[in-house]
């Protein structure tokens, strides 16, 4: 693929990722992806084989955003209670970090492809199971170099841990109120320290 061609697919996805991720795969037309584009629907299916090709790169766009973004909290020097206050720190912040696309996508695309595309809700539910790994990961580690205490095995915690800030998440979006968020993310931050202080 030479540059120019490499430049406007990626150009092509970074402008319809949000458009995807707020409309769904269905409520979002060709001609939506055209006008915002400003490119032709022969120069979109030029780049992409159809639409449901360039629906999963937008997504997966997204979803990258999002790893990097909790990869960069998880990694981060520290304990491994220090590495999850980070990331605690940062889904403070979510509906500022997702605003960009358009919202949560693993919520927005996890939810809308459920009925009416396959290949896109397995992409959603694989980054959840991709998510929560990386938190069982932190606390793996933190729980093999006697760091803290877990009550249970570290991978059911991290699925726990994330369904409460995905279920926040989902409160704050469909009510307008952020505070589900903030919430939920201050009553984690006391249940990690008292379920997994030592």
């Amino acid at each position: 693929m030479s540059k120019k061609a490499e430049r406007t697919t990626n150009f092509i996805i970074e402008t319809v990722a949000p458009i995807f991720n707020k409309h769904g795969y269905v409520g979002t037309s060709m001609s939506d992806l055209t006008e915002a584009t400003g490119l032709t629907k022969g120069a979109l299916y030029g780049n992409f084989e159809n639409k449901e090709a360039l629906a999963l790169s937008a997504f997966k766009h997204n979803r990258d955003l999002l790893l990097a973004a909790i990869d960069d909290r998880l990694n981060s020097p520290g304990s491994a209670l220090e590495k999850l206050s980070n990331l605690m720190d940062f889904y403070k912040k979510y509906d500022a970090f997702s605003s960009s696309m358009g919202g949560c996508p693993v919520l927005n695309v996890g939810v809308d492809a459920q009925h009416n595309n396959k290949l896109l809700a397995a992409a959603s539910k694989e980054t959840i199971k991709e998510i929560e790994g990386k938190i069982a990961l932190v606390l793996e580690t933190g729980l093999n170099n006697g760091e803290l205490k877990i009550p249970v095995t570290p991978l059911q915690f991290a699925k726990q841990m994330f369904t409460m800030i995905q279920g926040a998440i989902a409160m704050a979006t469909v009510t307008h109120d952020r505070k589900y968020l903030l919430n939920t993310v201050a009553y984690l931050e006391i249940l990690m320290k008292r379920e997994l202080k030592k």
